[in-house]
């Protein structure tokens, strides 16, 4: 769920829009009164204090949904700007930059990677965004002080990645400092 917010908001050009039927407040579905319903209201109401139980998914969720936004915000990732896309499709990896970001999903259900390389721009990166950090009820798998470094090689510059499955990660330029 995460990682389809993210790859959304990343490949958006100037607005994200959250259907309903993805925010917090509903575990299980809509169902307005209605005559084939008896008129019930049962299920026609949303229960926003799902949100604040720190032991349910939807807590997380919340917390990188306002994480995502904020970095979107912060780095400008709504604005007009150019995608380049720097993937291998046989790995179910979407990886491509948008202005001074790259965006790494390992779409995978099964296979991690270690050291996985995606050609970027130069420079050193560090932790944006990591789908799979605690504080959004994901394992840890990556440490999010992390920063990698990009090293060149046949003309272009690259940089190695652990890539748990079904993770997303933002890495910002650290050039770029002001924007984080």
């Amino acid at each position: 769920h995460k990682m389809m917010r993210l790859v959304t908001l990343g490949l958006a050009s100037g607005g994200y829009l959250n259907f309903m039927g993805n925010e917090f407040g509903h575990p299980e579905w809509i169902d307005f009164p209605r005559a084939e319903n008896g008129w019930s209201c049962q299920h026609a109401r949303r229960q926003w204090n799902l949100v604040d139980d720190t032991n349910l998914k939807y807590h997380g969720l919340n917390l990188f949904d306002r994480d995502m936004i904020h970095a979107a915000t912060t780095c400008g990732f709504l604005q007009d700007m150019p995608v380049k896309r720097c993937d291998n499709d046989g790995d179910q990896v979407l990886a491509f930059t948008r202005g001074n970001c790259l965006f790494v999903f390992n779409f995978n259900p099964t296979r991690s990677f270690q050291d996985y390389e995606i050609a970027c721009p130069p420079g050193e990166y560090r932790m944006v965004l990591n789908s799979d950090d605690p504080r959004y009820h994901g394992f840890g798998n990556i440490a999010s002080d992390t920063h990698f470094f990009t090293y060149p090689r046949d003309g272009k510059h690259w940089v190695k990645l652990y890539l748990p499955c079904r993770t997303a990660l933002v890495l910002g330029n650290v050039s770029f400092q002001h924007l984080f």
